[in-house]
């Protein structure tokens, strides 16, 4: 399984901000380090590219499936047209993600080579360029881990964490940060009318289990893993059949899934997959859709390493191809508008209002 743990992660995504953050050393020609090699590049980007004052980077975790670069095109499309007096670029914060991208991980499946890179080295740009207004919108699903990383990357540009940006400019520049998808219970209401008003008629026909990351409860920032359990809940007011769990949060995982549908009574019938992340990335390939011995082994079926495909099937359930939903949150038009709506509260609220948003939202 390809399933990374939580802890790596974590070491290599501050590593995206150090030296451990694209493609590979051969790019410098043996004249800059990585860090000024990348941080050239990005320079380049913005310095071409430049046609306003204001500028939005949207942050996502990363992916190096083309479904996945597809959603962020379409995404980066789709804030151009909301917001056109604003430049818009696409970062990735995890560094596993930015090397097998510019990789070419699964470039044996059609997927391009792209250079994604994190967000350290676009707000550097950023001020270089010296735009009046820089706006940061975490495409991240709760307000967890990998928040708190957008958080510090936007503090450490705000404080000149390298000391060599204008202060005087930094005085002045106003910095903006957009929460994530479900950032309050009212969000956990309309993604709820969003995913009903596009899956309703599966959840007429069987289950519809959506697949979440959740954080351990280490890593539970904000103590958001709560908005699963709310999600699951808003939906079930709409139709018992939707469920929602996770692949990292603690008593959320799929076997929890399948005893809270044993006790509803649902102990046969169709079972529908969905990824609830922004993309449809290695987690839904693998952990929810993976099919084949890899991924089951009989004598712990309750295993991490056995993907939701073949632990519902093995339970009895039916899941065929067509039930297997590929699609990342970004790609449900209803759902992407709520991040969307979410940019236009921070670009219309008070600087860095996002910070001291969404602290401990169990207690709402």
């Amino acid at each position: 399984m390809m399933k990374i743990k939580s802890l790596l992660l974590a070491i290599l995504t501050v590593m995206a901000g150090v030296s451990f953050t694209a493609c590979s050393d051969d790019d410098n020609n043996g004249t800059d380090d990585n860090y000024t090699t990348y941080q050239k590049a990005v320079d380049a980007q913005v310095q071409a590219g430049k046609k306003h004052n204001k500028v939005i980077l949207l942050v996502a975790f990363g992916s190096t499936w083309q479904n996945a670069f597809d959603a962020f095109d379409a995404t980066k499309e789709a804030y151009e047209a909301k917001f056109p007096n604003y430049d818009v670029y696409v970062s990735y914060s995890s560094a596993i993600c930015i090397n097998r991208a510019a990789a070419g991980e699964h470039k044996a499946d059609g997927a391009e080579t792209r250079n994604y890179y994190a967000p350290n080295f676009w707000l550097h740009a950023f001020g270089t360029a010296k735009y009046d207004e820089i706006v940061v919108q975490s495409l991240q699903v709760i307000p967890g881990e990998e928040f708190t990383r957008v958080i510090n990357y936007l503090k450490d540009f705000g404080n000149n964490s390298l000391g060599d940006l204008d202060d005087t400019y930094l005085s002045k520049v106003v910095l903006k940060l957009g929460t994530p998808l479900l950032d309050t219970q009212d969000d956990v209401q309309s993604v709820a009318q969003a995913l009903d008003g596009q899956y309703s008629s599966y959840a007429k026909q069987g289950v519809v289990a959506f697949m979440g990351h959740g954080n351990p409860n280490n890593y539970d920032t904000y103590s958001a893993n709560v908005r699963y359990t709310q999600l699951e809940t808003a939906l079930q007011t709409l139709n018992k059949n939707y469920y929602v769990g996770t692949v990292d949060m603690p008593e959320n995982y799929k076997q929890n899934v399948w005893d809270r549908m044993q006790t509803a009574g649902i102990t046969s019938g169709k079972v529908y997959l969905h990824p609830l992340m922004s993309i449809a990335g290695d987690h839904a390939h693998n952990d929810m859709a993976g099919q084949g011995d890899e991924y089951w082994d009989a004598s712990d079926p309750a295993s991490e390493e056995n993907s939701w495909f073949e632990y519902f099937t093995h339970k009895g359930y039916t899941i065929t191809d067509d039930q297997i939903i590929m699609k990342g949150l970004l790609e449900v038009v209803p759902v992407r508008a709520i991040w969307i709506q979410h940019t236009s509260d921070a670009v219309n609220g008070d600087p860095l209002d996002g910070y001291y948003h969404s602290k401990n939202p169990e207690v709402e």
